[in-house]
C-alpha cells in the first residue's frame, strides 16, 4: 500500500461562496458549520485518520480566519500550510499556485473544501496509488463521480468502466464530478504561475488523450451551495 505521508492533499477553500451570502458576507463558506464542525474541520478529520498529514488550503476570501481558526493544523494530527491568493486563480491556477508547497512525487489529492461527504473512503484512493503508479500509460487525473444531484440533472462526465470522457459511449453512464479527485503533477505543468485558470479545458484535453479514469461514489456526499442545503444538512445530522 503507498505511504499516506508521501500522498499530499489541498483543499480548496479560495471561492467567493456567492450563492451562500449572507452567510459568507463575513466568514469563508469552508469554514460554515455541520453538527458543530464546519466544512473544512471535517475534510482535516477524515485525511487524518486516513494517515494522511501534509495538508494544503488555500484560500482568497477572508483567508485569514482560517488560517486563524485552523493554525497549523496540530489540533487535528496534520500538519497545514496555505496558500493565499490575493484573488482567487479558479480551480487549476490555485492548484498550479500551490504546486510548489505539496511537492508532490507524482500524484496528490485535491477536496473541494465546501463538500460535505462523511465517511467518504479516502484509504481507497491511497491504494489506488499503487495501481496508478505501475501503470503502463498512467492518467493525469482520476475523478470520483456522483450520481446526478437536483440541482446538477445533466451531469459532467460520461463514465465508461474506470475512463472518463465528453463523449457518449455504449455502455458509459453520465455523472457528476465530485470536487474530490487524485491528479499527477503533469497535468499542470503548462500553467503559468499566479495567473487565473479553469480546471475543466485541462481535464477535456486530457480526456481526448485517454488519460483521465475515474470511479463511481455511491455514499454520502453533498455539495454545500446555498444555505437551504446547509440547513437541511444540519436538520439530516442531528
Amino acid at each position: 500500500m503507498a505511504n499516506p505521508n508521501k500522498f499530499p492533499c489541498l483543499l480548496l477553500a479560495a471561492g467567493r461562496g456567492e450563492r451562500m451570502r449572507p452567510l459568507t458576507d463575513d466568514l469563508p463558506k469552508p469554514l460554515l458549520k455541520i453538527k458543530d464542525k464546519s466544512l473544512l474541520q471535517w475534510h482535516l478529520e477524515a485525511l487524518a485518520s486516513a494517515g494522511i498529514e501534509h495538508i494544503i488550503i488555500n484560500h482568497a476570501w477572508l483567508g485569514q480566519k482560517i488560517e486563524d481558526t485552523l493554525a497549523d493544523g496540530s489540533q487535528f494530527g496534520v500538519q497545514i500550510k496555505y496558500s493565499p491568493e490575493q484573488t482567487a486563480l479558479e480551480t487549476a491556477g490555485g492548484i498550479r499556485k500551490a504546486l510548489p508547497i505539496l511537492n508532490p512525487d507524482d500524484y496528490f489529492l485535491v477536496i473541494n473544501g465546501d463538500v460535505f461527504c462523511p465517511g467518504f473512503p479516502i484509504g481507497q484512493l491511497i491504494e489506488l496509488l499503487n495501481t496508478l503508479q505501475n501503470l503502463q500509460n498512467p492518467p493525469l487525473a482520476h475523478l470520483v463521480m456522483v450520481p446526478n444531484p437536483a440541482q446538477h440533472p445533466n451531469g459532467d462526465f460520461y463514465l465508461n468502466h474506470s475512463k472518463i470522457s465528453e463523449m457518449e459511449s455504449p455502455g458509459a453512464e453520465k455523472l457528476t464530478f465530485s470536487g474530490i479527485g487524485v491528479y499527477h503533477r503533469d497535468l499542470f505543468h503548462a500553467l503559468e504561475l499566479g495567473v487565473s485558470a479553469k480546471l475543466a479545458p485541462l481535464l477535456r484535453t486530457a480526456m481526448k488523450d485517454n488519460k483521465v479514469s475515474g470511479e463511481k461514489y455511491l455514499g454520502p456526499w453533498h455539495d454545500v451551495g446555498t444555505p437551504q442545503r446547509l440547513q437541511e444538512l444540519n436538520v439530516a445530522y442531528e
